[in-house]
């Protein structure tokens, strides 16, 4: 159920200003999570998302840009022994 509604703008840097009247239990520098289909926004409380799914969106958004760095043909060949080794050192 909506409680409140508020209208707000996007500015010429894609930046938008929570009214104070939507910001009142948000702290300066809290993280927050935006959700987007195609027709909504939905801005979230990252403290209440449970860690695992902030886990998971940080896992999807790293993925996300090796894919692209994929493409762009930024990528080293090597061999699944070299692989492994490579990976125990880190």
């Amino acid at each position: 159920m909506m409680n409140d509604i508020a209208i707000t703008s996007v500015s010429s840097k894609g930046q938008i200003v929570i009214p104070l009247d939507m910001r009142k239990d948000l702290k300066e520098g809290e993280k927050l999570i935006i959700l987007r289909t195609k027709e909504h926004i939905i801005l979230k409380k990252a403290s209440t998302v449970r860690k695992q799914l902030t886990d998971d969106l940080e896992f999807a958004k790293k993925t996300e840009e090796a894919w692209i760095e994929y493409d762009k043909g930024n990528f080293k060949t090597q061999s699944a022994d070299d692989f492994l080794s490579e990976l125990n050192r880190a």
